[in-house]
This record gives structure tokens, C-alpha cells and sequence, in this order.
């Protein structure tokens, strides 16, 4: 007859788990997001950019879902600092956007 001493199963269980909980944490901080400076400028020529409209400077858009007073820096989707010329957003995960440029994906900021 077999009989495992349930404390020892337990002790496996759990250090198998957190094992495979670190090996997920360093491989997400190996993905995760660049800083915005580090970041290149999304080109205007982008497939993406150019599907959604995507402008640096919202205050030449003639979009007809744009809406005044509307840009990168007000969107919920840019997660740039205040202040910065450009920074990221969840629309273009590899590029650095213009705060003051716009997109057809802009969505208030809440």
C-alpha cells in the first residue's frame, strides 16, 4: 500500500506553482511595454495609422467622426505623460503618437 504524506503533496503543488507563476512574470516583463522614449514615431505611411485616419496635428482633420477639441493627449487609449510631445497608445503598440495628433479610434478619456 502507497500512502503520500499529504504535507509533502501540498509542499509540491505549491512549489510547482510558484515556479510556473515566475517563469510567467519574467516572460511578461520580457514583452511588456517599451518606454515611450524608447519608442520610434509612428510613420504615417503605417497600414494602421492610415486605416484609422491617424494625423499629427488634429487641428487640421477633416474626419467626419472628429470631434472638436478632440486628440491623442484627451483619448483613453494614449498613455502618454502630460506634457510630452509624444507617448504611447493601445492602438500602436510598437509606436510613440503625437499627444496633439488624432486617430478615428479616439475614445474620451474617463
Amino acid at each position: 500500500m502507497n500512502v503520500q504524506d499529504p504535507s509533502r503533496r501540498r509542499f509540491l503543488v505549491q512549489a510547482i506553482a510558484v515556479s510556473v507563476a515566475a517563469m510567467a512574470v519574467n516572460t511578461a516583463a520580457g514583452q511588456a511595454a517599451k518606454p515611450a522614449a524608447a519608442l520610434p514615431k509612428l510613420p504615417l505611411d503605417n497600414p494602421t495609422a492610415k486605416a484609422l485616419a491617424y494625423t499629427e496635428n488634429a487641428a487640421s482633420v477633416k474626419h467626419p467622426s472628429f470631434k472638436p477639441g478632440s486628440h491623442c493627449a484627451n483619448c483613453n487609449l494614449y498613455k502618454g505623460v502630460a506634457g510630452q510631445a509624444y507617448g504611447p497608445c493601445q492602438l500602436f503598440p510598437q509606436n510613440s503618437v503625437a499627444a496633439k495628433g488624432w486617430c478615428s479610434g479616439w475614445a474620451k478619456k474617463v
